[in-house]
């Protein structure tokens, strides 16, 4: 067994392995020692970080099969084994997760001073369960990583800002919890008809019908949640107005992609029947989503409660485009793109409250003045957040636009209305904050971004210009979708 894992050990299970070792190294180090903490975790998961797109050297981008595939046999009395591979999907969702984890351990370098040592060991424990979801093709374990990923975001509990963050890290866990139970059902079944939890399997059967609908609506009810759609879309805003600026930064980039990735990688696909019969539906929920949480953010005085609503907005964006079959291309560079620009918002609200210890934004204005880098950065990210031309999530919101006007012309005008109300919104937001005349009476300190702030928000300026909109459209192709 130890033999065969060791072979197992390339491209592929190396950043999986990185931070597993990175989080178990700082238990054996005294809390005194808390420099050495942090360093050994940011190398754990800057390492994990350059060795994320290795496998895009030899990457196959003329086939839709899995590449890269290792298995290792886990559960030697049942049909179930360790599956990892890599498709055009999944190579950028690890890139882009193990870009996130270091920023958010720089961001919480000086302010988590209280435990320290368990905050590197979630943020390495949480970068390793998103890796394997994005890699494994075991459909039970692509049930049990998905699963897991709350656990480690209960630091929203921990290092929370206010005295709800424990009713908020509850609401969080659980909501996720309780729609992922008719997906093991889902997939128990699944296992009882094809005698294995092998997704390229799985993919090759043909389910009847009636099955077909029982399965997608179990599933469905586990991926809703984490989009989140509407009306299961409560826990996101209390999640982020509680939670710390590091975790902020990567419930917006990765967790919040489990659920259309949960769509691309096993609904679609699988139950392709069942897709279309449900796809009135998704357009219906997706369609109220944008133009209610659209109508919701523009009432928000808290500046994180506005980019979580118009996270929502965004990600129901994506899943219209998903379920329109000429769109389904066009909705994975707004994910992408979605996971860098509102991350990088959520480090604008963290900058400004680090300095005035408020996010109300009527205690905000003429930041122009004081903030100079900051109000130019702030702006850069709010132009991406409108999908403007030029940024990364133009082109991916475009080709959405016509996939859907292809299917129903109604649903990709209500969904164009969202993005113009989305364009609102986030002007409305910059013009506020950053224009007009600056409150003494609230704000004190006026500082602008320091050398470090400024150095973590260029590799999100960098990356939105590029990561999206060039590298994504050449493998997205290379997806498992059979529409």
């Amino acid at each position: 067994m130890l033999e065969h894992f060791c072979e197992c050990y390339s491209d592929l299970s190396g950043p999986i392995l990185c931070p597993v070792l990175g989080s178990i190294t700082p238990l054996f180090i005294p809390n005194s020692r808390i420099r050495l903490i942090r360093l050994i975790g940011l190398c754990a998961s800057f390492i994990t970080f350059l060795y994320s797109p290795v496998p895009r050297i030899q990457f196959d981008p003329s086939t839709a099969k899995s590449q890269f595939v290792e298995s290792l046999r886990w559960l030697p009395y049942e049909n179930i084994n360790f599956f990892l591979g890599i498709d055009g999907i999944s190579l950028f969702f690890v890139i882009l997760t193990t870009f996130l984890i270091p920023i958010c351990i720089l961001v919480g370098w000086s302010g988590m001073r209280s435990y320290g040592k368990e905050y590197i060991t979630a943020s390495l424990i949480r970068e390793f369960l998103m890796i394997a979801v994005f890699r494994m093709l075991d459909l039970l374990l692509f049930y049990v990583f998905p699963e897991s990923v709350p656990i480690p975001m209960l630091i929203i509990g921990v290092w929370g800002s206010r005295q709800r963050k424990i009713k908020a890290a509850y609401q969080f866990f659980l909501y996720t919890l309780l729609g992922s139970v008719f997906m093991l059902l889902a997939i128990l079944l699944i296992l009882l008809q094809t005698g294995t939890t092998d997704l390229q399997i799985s993919l090759t059967t043909e389910f009847s019908e009636r099955r077909q609908i029982f399965l997608w609506i179990a599933s469905f009810a586990s991926f809703a949640v984490k989009v989140p759609m509407v009306p299961v879309h409560i826990w996101l805003p209390e999640a982020h107005v509680e939670a710390p600026t590091a975790g902020s930064v990567i419930l917006a980039g990765i967790p919040l992609k489990l659920g259309t990735y949960g769509f691309l990688r096993f609904s679609i696909p699988m139950f392709p029947e069942a897709t279309l019969c449900f796809t009135p539906f998704i357009y219906t929920l997706s369609a109220i989503a944008i133009i209610y949480t659209s109508l919701t953010t523009s009432r928000q005085i808290d500046l994180k409660k506005i980019i979580a609503y118009s996270s929502v907005a965004h990600m129901n964006l994506v899943t219209i485009g998903m379920f329109s079959r000429a769109g389904i291309g066009g909705s994975i560079p707004p994910m992408l793109s979605h996971g860098l620009v509102s991350s990088a918002l959520f480090l604008c609200v963290g900058v400004l409250y680090d300095r005035h210890k408020t996010r109300l934004v009527r205690y905000y204005g003429g930041l122009v003045s004081t903030m100079p880098n900051l109000s130019t950065i702030f702006f850069s990210f709010t132009l991406a957040n409108m999908s403007s031309p030029g940024t990364s999530s133009f082109i991916g919101e475009f080709l959405i636009l016509v996939g859907a006007f292809q299917r129903n012309s109604l649903v990709a005008t209500l969904a164009a209305l969202g993005m113009i109300l989305g364009a609102a919104y986030s002007l409305w937001l910059y013009n506020r904050v950053v224009s007009g005349n600056l409150k003494p009476d609230f704000l004190h300190k006026f500082s602008d971004s320091n050398g470090r702030e400024v150095s973590i928000f260029i590799p999100f300026l960098v990356g939105g210009a590029t990561f999206g909109w060039v590298f994504t459209p050449k493998c997205s192709r290379t997806a498992c979708i059979h529409p």
